[in-house]
Formats: structure tokens, C-alpha cells, sequence
């Protein structure tokens, strides 16, 4: 149990620290900001980088961790949306935000930190498996969802993915993402120096990402209809984790690192992406918010139950 302690503590810890900062004005919403552009325009981006031109993905199976991350987020995708329509019984234009907020995790701000805390190094690889698909795929899944339910003919498939395109292409975490397969690609090696600065940037975009956080949380409530906020969260933190855990280990038999890695993945709460999405939409906004709040509050527990089975 202190093993767990010690993993999860200093993530949470920090995101504590960073809302006592934001709630108390300790840090100004100018500070906030600043955080929050450095580690996601420069330190994980360079992160993401150099976790790729360094990883091992020889002894990885690709599919495997592919189908194991995505075959869950397929079923809490359509979990979401039966019990938006039979349960909850909200109108169809609802249903691809709530989606949203159910199986859109915080991958980069909490699935980093936690998974190369408990994995060290060797999470990386797995880590920028998932995170390279991560956001276009559950974006244009989403926005092709909310455009169907609109019955907005006005924008195409070819429009959507057109501009989901144009936004991620200037999104740093997908930018990091593919120079680092480039220069893989490449074969160039990347000299002493510029791994001495990469690592420098990862060792800071850590507790930068998790105080950005924190600093966040201040502007998100637990608010909305209660029966869609305890969907949502019942969803994203207990069904697509054991839906994850399920395929890695009885279907694509993962090894306990890809495992591991794929699960935290899954069971990391609602992020901050899904709160846009749902401004964007006009769909379940205050429910999006409240997912944020209390699927981050609720992580702390249900993240080191998951801990306690999946650390090796």
C-alpha cells in the first residue's frame, strides 16, 4: 500500500497544490496560462519526442495495445450512447458530447505522469503507442457523431475531416508526436546535447502538466443533472478500464508492462478536451464540467485501486 502512496500522492499532490494556488490567487489567471503554454507547447511535446526517438518497439505488440485501448473505448462509446437514449433519455443531440466526456481521458496530463511513475522508462513506448492516434480518432469519431445527430448538411464528412485536420496539424502534443516519428524514420541520431535539453524539458512538463491542471480545476464545478454526471463518471473511471484490462489480458494477452500502461490510459478520468468539445456542440456543457471536477476527485481512489493489481 505505501507503494501506491508513493505513486500517487505526488500526482495528485500536485494537482492539489496547483488548485490551492488557482482558488487562493496565489497564482493569477496570467501565471495559469503561462503554466499551462509551457508544458503543452514546448515540455510534453518534447516529451513525446523524445520518447520516440529513444523507445524500444521491437518486443511491443502494436496491435495488441491499439485493439485493447480503442476495442474499449468502441464499447464505453456505445455504452454512452444506449444509456443516453434509453436511460437518461436525452435528445440525440446530447449523446456525442456525453460520449465524449465518457471515454475521453486525461492521457496527457495524468496518463503520463502515473504511467512513467509506475513503469519508469519503459512506459514510454506503449505511452506514445496510444497517445500517437489518441485525439484525432476520438475527435473525428465524436464530431462525425454530433454532425449526424444535428442533421447539419451543411458540413460533409470531407469538411469535418478537413478541418479536424487543419486544427490538429497545429495541435503541439500531435506536432511532438510526429517530428519524433520522422526523425525516427530518419535514422539521424540525435546529439548529446539536444537529449541533455529534450530530457531537461520532460523532467519539467511533468509537475508542469499536473499544476496546469489544478490551476484548471478552479474554473470547473460539479454541476449538472445527476443522473448524466454518474453515467459519465461510472463510465470513464470503472467500465472502459475493466473493458481494457478484459481485451489486454484474456484477448491480446499483453505483457504486464503494455498492460499496465493501456489500463491507466483507460482509467484516467474525463479531460479537459471533452469540456471544449461540449462548449463547441452546445450538448450536456454543465455535465462535461462536472465530469472534469469529479471524475478527477474520484480518480485519486479509483486510479490506486487500479494499482494495487497492475503494478509489478
Amino acid at each position: 500500500m505505501f507503494e501506491i502512496l508513493s505513486i500517487v500522492a505526488p500526482v495528485f499532490g500536485l494537482i492539489a497544490l496547483g488548485y490551492l494556488f488557482g482558488w487562493r490567487g496565489w497564482l493569477s489567471s496570467t501565471a495559469e496560462q503561462g503554466v499551462s503554454e509551457f508544458a503543452f507547447h514546448l515540455a510534453i511535446p518534447a516529451l513525446l519526442f523524445k520518447t520516440i526517438i529513444t523507445a524500444d518497439f521491437q518486443n511491443l505488440s502494436v496491435a495488441g495495445v491499439w485493439l485493447s485501448f480503442y476495442g474499449a473505448v468502441v464499447v464505453t462509446y456505445a455504452a454512452s450512447v444506449l444509456g443516453t437514449k434509453f436511460l437518461l433519455r436525452r435528445p440525440s443531440e446530447d449523446a456525442a458530447s456525453i460520449a465524449m466526456s465518457s471515454m475521453f481521458g486525461n492521457a496527457v496530463m495524468l496518463g503520463i505522469p502515473i504511467s512513467l511513475t509506475t513503469f519508469g522508462p519503459p512506459a514510454a513506448a506503449p505511452l506514445a503507442l496510444v497517445l500517437s492516434i489518441h485525439a484525432p480518432t476520438l475527435w473525428l469519431i465524436a464530431t462525425l457523431h454530433a454532425n449526424i445527430a444535428s442533421r447539419d448538411a451543411g458540413a460533409g464528412a470531407g469538411d469535418i475531416v478537413a478541418t479536424l485536420f487543419r486544427d490538429l496539424s497545429r495541435n503541439p502534443i500531435i506536432v511532438g508526436i510526429v517530428l519524433g516519428g520522422l526523425w525516427r524514420f530518419s535514422g539521424l541520431q540525435m546529439p548529446d546535447v539536444g537529449l541533455k535539453v529534450l530530457g531537461l524539458l520532460a523532467q519539467a512538463g511533468v509537475p508542469a502538466a499536473l499544476v496546469a491542471l489544478g490551476l484548471s480545476l478552479v474554473r470547473f464545478e460539479i454541476r449538472g443533472q445527476v443522473p448524466t454526471l454518474a453515467m459519465i463518471v461510472m463510465l470513464k473511471l470503472l467500465l472502459m478500464p475493466l473493458v481494457a484490462i478484459t481485451l489486454a489480458s484474456l484477448v491480446f494477452e499483453l505483457d504486464r508492462l503494455s498492460l499496465g500502461v493501456v489500463a491507466i490510459l483507460a482509467a484516467v478520468p474525463t479531460g479537459v478536451n471533452a469540456y471544449i468539445f461540449a462548449n463547441q456542440t452546445g450538448g450536456a456543457i454543465n455535465s462535461a464540467s462536472g465530469a472534469v471536477a469529479l471524475g478527477t476527485v474520484s480518480s485519486a481512489l479509483t486510479v490506486a485501486i487500479l494499482l494495487v493489481f497492475i503494478k509489478p
